[in-house]
């Protein structure tokens, strides 16, 4: 229940701070353009506050809190008087009239920037891109445990997000990868990932971890920290504390090992032989693996029952710099961000990657959540990314959207005319269409997430 309201709340701060930036860059440059607004409302439905400026606006923060808008003088939506047709939205030229449209999502752009630039201040812990194991395809290509990862592809990576992020976008197309590595001997190489050979079929989820790379921070002692109750390793008699030394006579030196050696045994439908050490003496035990009653995206069929003795590894890296440093740092990841995001909308577009990746409120609620819980660092990168998102969805040329009337203006820039009347009536019953599809399908991956399907 806590995690309920504490995602609702991080939610409408989010949203609250993002829809407030992005409709005051509509309203900051429509006021230096002359245009009178009417309302500036952070929200939408009942009025919850307002109070009228010195300009005349009425400043609102309504009930919904999923959005917002400037209401301008336009002679589209109501009459206006004589004295105030300068003052007008429709009036204005049309240069000014794409200044002010377009000026919501530059300043979500420009308070992305801001985010990170605090975020370098503040300092954000990560994690070293350092690897631990390497199998499969990471193995075959000369990654060697120890190895550090300098750069993928010839940028940079300083944190195992970084590489992460670079290896999504070049795994879904099953590309070649160059890495720079540094051995633990502080010699320097490079080495080729070839993605082609990932399996076909995988889940998005999947596929880095199906390189084989293991961030040498996941590699935790074989120690139970958790057995559940009704489990197979309860039944045979498990204690948290056990440390587990070989499982069918196999040595078990970390614990992410454990699952492929049950899985290994429960696919062959057999018992799995464990050797334990409990205060200085050793036990071997028996016991049958149960399939996983919750499959997720990489979970395992079989399970033991059992936990680390930690949840999560402890975070070796902090990206902090001073304030004049931060502001390249902070142009620097807006790009490696703004790039992965087109990158990804170009891949969901031609089908390389699922339309899974789009979330909507239900998703976005969860990751405030777990951001703010991270630390202040963490959440200001998600507020970052967030808003990055919306300065390129509201860009989109879909009538109704920002984008679909900066479509329009350029139009009549070229031809010297408006758009027609009955071409943008046309246009915002398509717009409303797309942008119905787009929120269904939002929710709809949404419960999917909910409900683990």
């Amino acid at each position: 229940m806590q995690e309920f309201f504490g995602s609702i709340w991080w939610l409408i701060v989010s949203l609250g701070i993002l829809v407030t930036f992005h409709e005051f860059g509509h309203y900051w440059v429509a006021r230096r353009c002359g245009v009178k607004v009417l309302r500036f409302s952070v929200g939408f439905g009942k009025p919850l506050w307002s109070r009228i400026g010195r300009d005349g606006t009425e400043f609102v923060v309504a009930a919904i809190p999923l959005g917002g808008y400037v209401k301008m003088l336009d002679e589209r939506d109501s009459d206006v008087s004589g004295a105030q047709l300068d003052q007008a939205f429709n009036r204005k030229p049309v240069g000014q009239r794409f200044a002010i449209v377009a000026a919501g999502p530059a300043f979500n752009l420009i308070l992305c920037l801001l985010l990170l630039w605090g975020m370098f201040l503040v300092g954000k812990d990560d994690y070293q891109p350092l690897v631990g194991r390497a199998d499969r395809i990471a193995a075959d290509s000369g990654l060697l445990s120890g190895d550090r990862i300098l750069n993928v592809d010839g940028r940079r990576v300083d944190t195992w997000t970084h590489v992460g992020m670079a290896l999504t976008t070049s795994a879904l197309d099953r590309a070649t990868v160059e890495l720079d590595v540094a051995g633990a001997d502080g010699s320097e190489r490079k080495v080729r990932l070839d993605l082609s050979k990932l399996p076909e079929g995988l889940k998005e989820s999947q596929l880095v971890p199906a390189i084989g790379l293991v961030p040498l921070q996941r590699l935790l002692p074989p120690v139970i920290g958790l057995v559940a109750e009704g489990s197979a390793a309860e039944a045979a008699g498990l204690r948290v504390g056990d440390r587990l030394r070989s499982i069918d006579g196999r040595e078990v030196r970390f614990f992410d090992e454990i699952s492929d050696r049950v899985r290994a045994a429960g696919e062959a439908d057999r018992a799995a032989s464990l050797v334990i050490e409990r205060a200085g003496s050793f036990t071997e035990l028996s016991l049958r693996p149960k399939p996983n009653p919750d499959i997720r995206d990489g979970a395992p069929p079989f399970i033991l029952g059992i936990g680390a003795e930690r949840s999560s590894a402890v975070p070796d890296a902090v990206l902090r710099y001073g304030p004049v440093d931060a502001v390249g740092q902070a142009f620097r990841e807006t790009w490696r961000l703004t790039e992965t995001t087109f990158g990804m909308l170009y891949r969901m577009v031609t089908g390389t990657a699922s339309l899974q990746n789009l979330s909507g409120p239900i998703s976005i609620a969860q990751f405030a959540n777990d951001s703010a819980q991270r630390g202040t660092a963490w959440f200001l990168f998600f507020l970052a990314v967030l808003s990055l998102s919306l300065c390129i969805m509201n860009l989109l040329p879909i009538p109704i959207l920002d984008g679909g009337h900066l479509l329009y203006y350029l139009i009549e820039m070229i031809k010297g005319a408006p758009v027609s009347e009955k071409t943008m009536i046309v246009g915002q019953y398509v717009g409303l269409g797309m942008l119905g599809c787009l929120m269904a399908l939002a929710f709809y991956n949404d419960f999917l997430r909910l409900f683990g399907a």
